[in-house]
């Protein structure tokens, strides 16, 4: 989820400028980037994010 905007917003340019712009707009007085992420309720809930990589993965659908 924030690695495809990173990657624009490292690319620099008129996209990167309106992104950092409207990233600003949004978090403009709350602490930044890091200070909203912190304040996620996931925040402590240990959520266990790996997943199984041998093939064939059987799925219910």
């Amino acid at each position: 989820m924030i690695r495809r905007p990173a990657q624009r917003l490292s690319a620099r340019g008129a996209d990167a400028d309106r992104i950092r712009t409207k990233i600003g707009e949004a978090l403009d007085g709350k602490g930044g980037i890091v200070a909203t992420l912190l304040r996620s309720p996931l925040i402590g809930a240990e959520l266990d994010l790996t997943r199984d990589r041998e093939l064939p993965r059987d799925i219910d659908l």
